[in-house]
């Protein structure tokens, strides 16, 4: 049976990945340590990796509830510490009284050094306070090149975790019925839009699912799934309860307030 069938043709090469990652760590006999892997790509190493064979992985990404979180890959006689995921904690220091610095400019700015987006984990927006997870390895590059958040001036400084603000995130569960599970039928729904207002998102990359670009108005969506359209945040598809006498679908459905 080929391990492929569980999962979506477009997971494959992530797939390939760990499994060169595994072997890695069974011929080296040391630990591997990854970059910050978004929630989807957690679940697919750790259905991989598995929790009996030689090799295991844990997670970390700074605080219990992070969504993006770094992996350690080691051998059973290893025993990881916390100080073995090289995090690094930024705060962001900004002209409070005057601007409200959003995630998507955060983000956006620090994509805008050349660095991709696996080297840093959540961005945590407090009532004033603004801070960032990177790797340490790239700590200094930060600190010395990030001066801007779109228009704002800012600079950074690396503080230790104690200081960290913990996003108290809420999310609503609601139940709707839909007339399949496309990706536009879904967002529509859960929005309160036409489909004809979803797709001109889908088609400009800007809805994702699982974190990743999906530019198909007809993706079938799943269980477990995130949604995130771009202007409206995010939602997760919690159960798929079946369909009615009428062949809709009742689905229940996560929606971050």
């Amino acid at each position: 049976m080929s391990i492929y069938q569980h999962f979506r043709k477009e997971e494959h090469a992530f797939i390939d990945q760990v499994t060169q990652w595994s072997e890695q760590v069974k011929k080296q006999y040391s630990y591997k340590l990854l970059d910050f892997l978004d929630p989807r790509e957690q679940e697919i190493l750790h259905s991989i990796i598995g929790t009996k064979g030689e090799v295991k992985c844990r997670f970390w990404g700074g605080f219990e509830h992070a969504e993006r979180k770094r992996a350690i890959l080691f051998p059973e006689y290893y025993e990881p510490e916390i100080e073995d995921f090289e995090l690094a904690l930024f705060t962001i220091n900004y002209p409070r009284k005057f601007v409200k610095l959003e995630h998507r400019k955060i983000l956006g700015s620090l994509m805008g050094l050349g660095l991709k987006r696996s080297k840093f984990g959540d961005i945590l927006i407090g009532d004033l306070d603004v801070q960032f997870i990177t790797i340490q390895q790239i700590a200094e590059f930060v600190r010395v090149n990030f001066h801007q958040v779109g228009k704002t001036n800012i600079s950074v400084e690396e503080i230790p975790f104690r200081s960290m603000v913990i996003p108290n995130e809420a999310w609503q569960e609601i139940t709707i019925t839909v007339s399949s599970l496309r990706l536009d039928v879904i967002l529509a729904n859960v929005h309160h839009l036409s489909r004809q207002r979803v797709t001109p998102y889908i088609q400009n990359k800007l809805v994702k699912v699982n974190w990743k670009i999906i530019e198909d108005n007809s993706y079938i969506c799943h269980k477990g799934d995130t949604l995130s359209l771009r202007g409206y945040g995010r939602c997760m598809i919690k159960a798929i309860e079946g369909q009615t006498k009428k062949e809709k679908w009742r689905i229940v459905v996560l929606k971050k307030k």
